[in-house]
């Protein structure tokens, strides 16, 4: 029988409290948030952090909010809470059609955005997400702020820029007229990781965004993101750069998603074989492409 590993636990009043606490615990400090991966990684002895340092007092950063052209999203704030707020679903539809489909009531109330994005794990829903929609990640230390992007944050499967003694504090999304977004996920049951999932968010542009017959509208940008298929920081920038520019149709649609599939390297698994999966790839991002144009059209 193994004996449990020996862990100190903190529980900070503020910030600075718990930014101190991990830049002292020398590499072996880990914040504890919705503890969903965390803990189940100690269990297994994946994980043998020496502190744990419980951020889940500091409401401080937990919020939704508008800031002048961006959204600010607190990295304590909670699945359930992003699944429900209306100002995101005014701005970005993508996160509450995510939401809907990671993982169950339980793991949504207590669940938070930032441990999601910091665990990078490579079937994450929310990573595609905001990879899709080009967000930006404020990380915070003692020594102060620096921001990178959603897709700079990711290096590789469980890993991130995210270094010793700091934290994610923050996500930003930038508001944008004309802007539509959608997710498609298939899975094997309600709440399970992802076999294939897909985010998309473009905006059209201003001549021809409202004539829904003829599909007229440029698209002017477009974020394309991938997860469970090996896509790099989960996603698709070489489909994305060949739909900028032209119109919002079918045929552009399906051009970009065979790009998107091209450049995925899923494995075979207990969730399918890997030609299964990079065929779903073309597939939910033909469709995530179409209902994110059908909603900039403001036709859903």
């Amino acid at each position: 029988m193994q004996v449990p590993s020996h862990v100190e636990y903190e529980r900070p009043a503020t910030l600075a409290d718990a930014l101190m606490l991990l830049a002292n615990g020398e590499g072996e400090a880990r914040p504890l948030a919705g503890g969903h991966s965390l803990i189940p990684m100690m269990k297994l002895r994946l994980a043998r952090p020496e502190l744990l340092v419980d951020i889940n007092g500091l409401t401080e950063l937990a919020y939704i909010r508008q800031d002048g052209d961006q959204l600010a999203i607190g990295a304590l704030t909670r699945h359930a809470a992003l699944l429900e707020s209306a100002l995101v679903y005014e701005h970005y539809p993508i996160f509450r059609d995510a939401e809907k489909v990671i993982a169950d009531p339980i793991v949504r109330n207590w669940g938070t955005i930032g441990g999601s994005l910091c665990q990078a794990d490579p079937s994450e829903d929310l990573s595609a997400a905001f990879a899709a929609a080009k967000a930006t990640v404020v990380i915070t230390s003692q020594g102060g702020s620096r921001t990178v992007t959603a897709r700079e944050l990711h290096v590789g499967p469980y890993e991130t820029v995210v270094g010793v003694g700091e934290l994610l504090t923050e996500v930003r999304l930038p508001i944008r007229v004309r802007t539509g977004s959608a997710y498609e996920k298939v899975e094997r049951r309600v709440g399970d990781w992802s076999i294939v999932a897909v985010g998309a968010v473009l905006t059209l542009s201003a001549d021809g965004a409202a004539n829904t017959a003829a599909n007229t509208a440029a698209i002017e940008q477009v974020g394309i993101g991938l997860t469970a298929v090996g896509a790099e920081r989960f996603s698709a920038p070489e489909a994305e750069e060949y739909l900028v520019g032209k119109p919002a149709t079918e045929e552009h649609f399906a051009r970009a998603a065979a790009i998107a599939a091209e450049h995925t390297s899923p494995v075979s698994d207990q969730r399918g074989p890997a030609d299964y999966k990079r065929h779903l790839a073309a597939e939910l991002t033909i469709r995530a492409l179409r209902h994110a144009a059908s909603r900039a059209r403001g036709e859903s």
